[in-house]
């Protein structure tokens, strides 16, 4: 399928799409500029997105490949893709794999997550295979033991090993408490997560002659965000020209970020999906420009629509309603997410204000907890499985959360980690 003219994918969007004419209703006719357009509501978008009464998709659910996002069960988030968008979305990512590092016949391992509606493991298989240079591709997935990972990475003599960070250290941990390592491997490709420098000495005990790099930069909801851009900082990427249009928006006005080294949100507009249309979609990532001109930019952490946890997705409004729920008095004033890097792994804070914290109830600060875990067994799983830390909670004033210096708004999801 060509690029659409925006002029006509806006008019397609409008006009086979409920939420999509209801969000423009205020528009004029003829819209032909991005930038005339409101940053979609990402609450509303995935409340008209439900797999019964849709009213965003623009046509009858016939042909398709579904996946799930990092939504709760409770609140599940699914994203439609029919097989010529899927086609063309992993063969641009897959050619951004040649940037990543990639060459004629590297020997891959696919450790990525498969199963449960989840994409990754798919997407990245699916890439390969239409990535412009010749591959072996080895589709192990990240659930497999780690002895039959290994004795698989070592009968092939693997080159390229692809995961996210997470696995790829529990792997690298493994090998290094059995003494042993695997020279042959060339790259690291990872995704999905940030790589931290504290992970680093791991990566390099258990696979000596191999450079971390990133595959590229997608999402199952947004798509195309960036392929990867060799150098020595690894959240430096560049926009799928022309499949998509990536912009970074100012943080109080939504208008588009013109400079170079000035952070804002990344938002993203599809230029070839017609059946789940994404127009000025937030990615969730806050980025910078490195060359507004060739499109480059440095990925400098999430936003405020999402956090990602080690391997671990959540939408804050799906924490917020959960939290809400489980507060059956009323206690709790204000929420914030705070994400902090302890002793090698990421972990989630729910920063509660209330109106005594020395007072904060220890009933409602284990049913919180219990609550968001059961909503998000994933989140628990990568606890036990040591990925993450315990999920915590912080007792507050609500004049002790964090604020916009600029605007005075509540910030709703606050990053600690080192992202330099």
């Amino acid at each position: 399928m060509p690029v659409q003219p925006i002029a006509e994918l806006i008019r397609f969007a409008r006009h086979n799409s409920s939420f999509y004419r209801d969000l423009y209703a205020h528009l004029p006719d003829h819209v032909t500029r991005l930038t005339d357009l409101p940053v979609v509501p990402q609450a509303d978008f995935w409340r008209a997105n439900a797999p019964r009464d849709n009213r965003l998709l623009t046509s009858p659910l016939n042909e398709a490949v579904v996946f799930r996002s990092g939504g709760t069960t409770g609140s599940p988030k699914f994203s439609y893709y029919t097989r010529t968008e899927w086609r063309e979305f992993t063969s641009a990512f897959g050619a951004g794999f040649v940037h990543a590092g990639l060459r004629p016949g590297h020997r891959v391992a696919d450790l990525f997550y498969a199963g449960d509606l989840y994409a990754s493991f798919s997407f990245v298989l699916d890439s390969l295979h239409r990535s412009p240079v010749a591959n072996v591709r080895l589709p192990i997935g990240g659930a497999t033991p780690w002895e039959s990972t290994a004795a698989t990475l070592e009968e092939f003599q693997v080159q390229v090993v692809a995961g996210t960070p997470t696995t790829l250290c529990a792997l690298a941990e493994r090998l290094v408490g059995a003494d042993r390592t695997l020279p042959d491997v060339e790259l690291l490709f990872f995704g999905g997560e940030c790589l931290f420098g504290d992970q680093l000495p791991l990566l390099r005990a258990a696979f000596p002659n191999a450079e971390p790099r990133s595959l590229g930069y997608a999402s199952v909801d947004a798509g195309l965000l960036g392929e990867a851009v060799p150098g020595g900082d690894p959240r430096v990427h560049r926009a799928f020209t022309p499949h998509t249009v990536v912009e970074i928006l100012c943080d109080d006005t939504d208008d588009p970020v013109d400079g170079n080294g000035v952070p804002g949100r990344l938002v993203v507009t599809d230029l070839r999906r017609r059946l789940m249309p994404v127009l000025r979609y937030p990615a969730g990532d806050r980025a910078e420009w490195v060359d507004r001109d060739s499109g480059v930019f440095r990925i400098l952490g999430r936003a405020e629509e999402g956090v990602r946890v080690g391997p671990v997705s959540l939408f804050t409004e799906d924490v917020h309603g959960v939290v809400t729920a489980a507060d059956a008095r009323g206690e709790v004033t204000g929420l914030q997410l705070v994400v902090r890097r302890v002793n090698g792994r990421d972990g989630l804070v729910l920063r509660l204000a209330v109106a005594d914290p020395e007072k904060a109830s220890a009933a409602l600060e284990g049913s919180v907890v219990a609550a968001v875990l059961a909503e998000r067994p994933f989140y628990a799983s990568a606890i036990a499985s040591g990925h993450v830390n315990p999920l915590g909670v912080e007792w507050v004033r609500h004049r002790d959360l964090a604020v916009n210096s600029r605007s005075g708004k509540l910030i709703r999801v606050v990053d600690e980690r080192p992202h330099s």
